[in-house]
């Protein structure tokens, strides 16, 4: 897979699941967001946002393995939508519907809410476990790499 994305077939993508079915699409959208040019890697990363950010707020089940590669796209200067990719991994940061739905449901319910806030949790994580990267990014010559760096990393916890 070249320089970047080459860790993407270690992940079993086929077991996860998106908003919309089977995670086995996932690697050929990071692929095309990667290596497409600025139309292509926009409409790629639309297509991606769909599926494990839904609507900006609600995250799935192959969203925490999608985050490294992410994280990985945004420092990469070849890629042509570095802002809109980390502003997408902002929006998984921020998500918090699955948690709020759980604490909204009646008791008996709650439960039923447990794997889905186990997915933002685990997203959180790993957006958390990536700070240095952002604060690499937060050096960058883009303004709007530096913009969206600094917004991530001023809601991550203190060290």
């Amino acid at each position: 897979m070249g320089r970047i994305l080459k860790r993407l077939t270690a992940v079993r993508w086929g077991d996860l699941s998106h908003a919309n079915g089977s995670a086995g699409d996932i690697p050929a959208l990071l692929s095309r967001v990667a290596w497409g040019d600025e139309p292509n890697a926009r409409a790629a990363l639309d297509e991606l946002s769909d599926k494990i950010c839904s609507l900006g707020f609600v995250v799935s089940e192959a969203t925490p393995a999608v985050v490294p590669f992410l994280v990985e796209l945004a420092g990469n200067p070849e890629v042509r939508c570095q802002v809109e990719v980390l502003e997408l991994i902002a929006s998984i940061y921020e998500t918090t519907q699955w948690e709020e739905a759980a604490a909204a449901a009646h008791p008996r319910y709650r439960s039923e809410f447990s794997e889905k806030v186990e997915w933002e949790a685990s997203a959180k994580a790993v957006v958390l476990a990536h700070r240095r990267a952002f604060e690499v990014l937060s050096l960058d010559s883009d303004r709007g790499i530096v913009d969206v760096a600094n917004r991530i990393l001023s809601q991550l916890p203190m060290k």
